[in-house]
């Protein structure tokens, strides 16, 4: 009974937290002002929102910048990747357990490129994914699932691809609060420099893999 009890009562809570995303609009100051609502545990509610960002399609860019505006860079930083390790576990067991069909239900989007270059070349290919902000979080992790790939080197490949995205996105919103200042002008160069530097590497690594695959 106790085991159902609290399966029941996690359920209400992540269906309360999907509603909440959704009613945000996608609003940093909505997000910050939600989280800092639940005083000594929005840390657990930043984490859990973030989780669940697989299944509501909610931007994680979006979520990041308001986790650097709410915690500060350092904290944001930690909570953010928290977040992103267990979003990105859900969704990859939600593709090994439940198969592609459920995958492109809810992704929406056609997996198969992703799959083949995970297959062929496993941790180095969701490492460099995972520096590319162009490519969907969500749909790298559902792809993994599909694959031969190692939880292991999927988990450890998110850990360290992730870390520029991270870094960059809630360094952001922890300077969004000096807007005008030195820092705030740098948070932005950062952002402007990891796009350059995405579409750089989509462009000379994961296009040529694109084509090793199909060749």
């Amino acid at each position: 009974m106790l085991k159902i009890a609290l399966g029941i009562l996690f359920l209400s809570i992540v269906l309360v937290v999907i509603y909440k995303v959704y009613s945000l609009k996608l609003s940093v100051e909505d997000i910050k002002n939600y989280v800092i609502g639940f005083d000594k545990i929005g840390a657990l509610v930043y984490i859990l929102m973030f989780s669940l960002v697989p299944l509501t399609l909610f931007p994680d860019s979006v979520l990041a910048i308001a986790g650097g505006l709410i915690f500060g860079l350092f904290k944001g930083y930690i909570y953010t990747t928290i977040g992103a390790l267990i979003g990105g576990t859900i969704s990859f067991y939600i593709s090994r357990y439940w198969g592609r069909e459920m995958v492109k239900k809810l992704t929406k989007e056609k997996l198969d490129k992703v799959e083949a270059m995970i297959n062929n070349r496993g941790f180095i290919i969701i490492f460099l994914l995972r520096l590319i902000p162009l490519f969907p979080f969500d749909v790298i992790s559902y792809g993994a699932g599909l694959t031969s790939v190692k939880y292991k080197d999927f988990l450890l490949a998110t850990l360290f691809g992730t870390i520029p995205g991270i870094l960059v996105f809630t360094n952001l919103g922890a300077q969004s609060v000096n807007v005008g200042s030195n820092r705030f002008y740098i948070s932005i160069a950062l952002l402007i420099l990891l796009f350059i530097a995405s579409i750089f590497l989509k462009n000379k690594f994961i296009s040529r893999e694109i084509k090793n695959d199909i060749n």
